[in-house]
């Protein structure tokens, strides 16, 4: 465990802000901004390097009243970590999604999505999509997904994932990170995985964290990921192909709301639901 370190391009915070540098993304970036998976890419908890190497250290995987959970000790209290805590602790709304689509949807929406490198393989590669859907693919590898290398590949799963954002269908997002959790103890510890994530978990269980003196900064998106999103890739087109319906987002000042209610600062736009039951 002493080598186990933590993946600087892992477990990210997502910049879904809009400086000028953003210009052609601002579809997306509302689009994430509203989408039931924001909490978990923009949350950004101060991380104790010793309580995540505490957690890694001591986790073994258990299972009570049928029930797998991660189970922990930091700062010798013992810390409980299942899917429907991690559901709760990332304000994600999940619990009825899928693990992964069927595999002619998954070829049938890439289609849609403009990928420019359909074949019978289940890997797919983030240069093959225009920019907008490159961004969103970056960001949700980058934030959520387990990975920690290989940035332009990801699998059916993380594509499974990438869908039901755009069409308005649920992930089961929570079970995905804990099932990962388990592998990652399963195969050693490799690495300190989800440290911004541990550390929303352990904040809700373990009192008196701020004792600690070692922090992990934790390493964020800048606007500087516009400029990369935009550059070209060889072997693919250039061609655009826009975002799907069920991903236009609408503020809800411009949808006649009473000019007499207040306004909160951190209310989230309203995804606009296309007529037919096709995005």
């Amino acid at each position: 465990m002493s080598t186990s370190k933590f993946a600087e391009t892992h477990n990210l915070v997502a910049f879904l802000e809009k400086p000028e540098e953003s210009n052609g993304f601002e579809e997306i970036i509302d689009f994430l901004n509203a989408s039931f998976v924001q909490y978990a890419l923009t949350v950004n908890p101060t991380i104790y390097t010793t309580c995540i190497e505490q957690f890694w250290t001591s986790a073994k995987v258990k299972t009570v009243n049928g029930e797998r959970q991660i189970q922990a000790l930091v700062d010798k209290k013992k810390v409980i970590i299942s899917e429907t805590s991690i559901r709760s602790d990332l304000k994600l709304d999940d619990a009825e999604g899928t693990d992964c689509l069927p595999t002619a949807t998954i070829f049938a929406e890439l289609e849609r999505m403009g990928y420019e490198n359909l074949t019978q393989k289940l890997t797919f590669y983030k240069a093959y999509f225009s920019s907008q859907w490159k961004f969103l693919i970056h960001t949700i590898l980058q934030c959520l997904s387990a990975k920690h290398t290989s940035w332009n590949e990801f699998s059916s799963t993380m594509e499974s994932a990438i869908i039901c954002l755009a069409t308005n269908q649920k992930f089961n997002l929570s079970k995905y990170i804990f099932d990962n959790m388990v592998k990652n103890l399963d195969g050693g510890v490799k690495f300190l995985m989800y440290p911004r994530f541990v550390q929303v978990f352990l904040d809700k269980q373990v009192e008196g964290m701020s004792k600690h003196k070692g922090v992990y900064v934790t390493p964020s998106h800048t606007k500087k990921v516009f400029a990369n999103m935009k550059r070209p890739c060889k072997g693919f087109s250039g061609r655009v192909t826009p975002l799907f319906s069920t991903m236009m987002v609408q503020a809800t000042e411009d949808m006649g709301a009473d000019s007499t209610t207040p306004t909160d600062s951190h209310s989230i736009p309203i995804i606009t639901q296309p007529s037919s039951s096709k995005p």
